[in-house]
């Protein structure tokens, strides 16, 4: 098949990252792929300014930004390319061919446009994105007549329960276990929990910080690790004492992950979370708030759930870790790896690839709807 796939914005976010895998793994099967970002905007004269005098991040959609598909840190075969300028994509930017991907409500409204010869249309959804546009312009895009492939069982349920879309099909992200592995261990000499970085309010790493330090009233040498693709900010600092490392060579990642007893994931809101399947690979429990893929991956009993917008019930969750046995840690830790063996990334090209061929061959599809 020849297969487009536009990105909303190229970026080491782990949307992108899935966008990478599965171009690179379609491609070795013998497809013929093409992934198309609208390049940043220029800053205007105040973001500038803001950034020179007051050490302001520039917006990201106006920021240059290290990715996934920087062919000299990631290699690929696949073609990627920019487009000319930062605009919504025309016909005219894209070649014919059998399967065209959204995967960003306003990619998913640029190739809505596309005539038919621009390939099957099919909305690949990662999450719904009204943190990242206008809720009425995201919501319109999910009533669009394309075939809906969604990475967590929240986005099916949504597309059933909120837009009456009953052909939303489940293919959940998967995990590289050769890239995210490490030996059996025990806990740490030292009590340690670490967290991805970021100021992204959803992300609720405020939510995690915050349960870093009540938990040390009752673990006072408790560590923290972490990681990110940003300089940590003041809005979101991190307690003194914390190990934190910026952008780490893709495979250290690993070992960040594999030096915890516990990954903190305290997002307010996630299309999947793919730090819970990178933890869990690494042998490390997770303590989680119900957003994205969490319920059902801490269903297997690699990790705790806890309440959202609760960083006391994180807290005790933290310390109950902290203070578990050898043995039941242990157990634990073996039910994590069990989840994430369980998410390959092979198989889920499969279901991805049978989607796209399933979608192309039957044409543009008509929305499956109730009543």
């Amino acid at each position: 098949m020849r297969i487009t796939m536009f990105v909303g914005r190229a970026d080491l976010c782990g949307g992108q990252r899935v966008l990478h895998i599965y171009a690179q793994k379609l491609q070795e099967r013998g497809h013929e792929v093409l992934l198309i970002a609208r390049p940043p905007r220029r800053p205007t004269v105040r973001e500038r300014l803001r950034q020179k005098l007051l050490n302001k991040p520039l917006p990201a959609v106006a920021r240059h930004s290290d990715n996934y598909f920087d062919k000299s840190r990631y290699p690929r075969d696949y073609e990627f390319r920019f487009l000319p300028e930062h605009r919504p994509a025309t016909a005219a930017d894209v070649p014919d061919a059998d399967v065209v991907v959204a995967t960003w409500w306003e990619t998913a409204e640029w190739v809505n446009l596309f005539p038919a010869s621009k390939g099957t249309k099919v909305y690949f959804v990662q999450h719904y994105e009204t943190f990242g546009g206008d809720e009425a312009r995201v919501d319109a895009t999910w009533r669009l007549p394309m075939h809906k492939v969604c990475v967590a069982q929240w986005l099916v349920d949504l597309a059933r329960d909120r837009f009456n879309d009953l052909s939303a099909e489940l293919v959940a992200n998967a995990v590289d276990l050769e890239q995210f592995v490490a030996p059996p261990r025990g806990k740490q000499p030292v009590p340690t929990v670490g967290v991805m970085y970021s100021w992204v309010p959803f992300k609720g790493v405020d939510i995690s910080v915050r349960a870093v330090e009540l938990a040390r009233r009752e673990v006072p040498d408790l560590k923290l690790l972490s990681f990110g693709a940003v300089d940590p900010q003041p809005s979101v600092p991190l307690p003194e004492g914390t190990e934190y490392r910026f952008q780490p060579p893709q495979d250290e990642i690993k070992d960040y992950y594999g030096r915890c007893d516990a990954w903190l994931f305290g997002s307010r809101s996630e299309g999947f979370g793919l730090p819970l399947l990178e933890a869990m690979a690494c042998r490390t429990p997770v303590i989680a708030t119900p957003a994205g893929a969490a319920p059902e991956l801490v269903a297997g009993g690699g990790g705790i759930m806890v309440p959202p917008e609760d960083p006391e019930a994180m807290a005790a969750a933290i310390v109950r870790v902290a203070r578990m046995h050898q043995a039941e840690w242990a157990a634990m830790s073996d039910r994590a790896l069990a989840t994430a063996q369980a998410h390959n990334w092979d198989v889920a090209t499969d279901r991805f690839e049978a989607a796209l061929t399933r979608v192309a061959t039957a044409g543009r599809p008509r929305l499956r709807t109730a009543g």
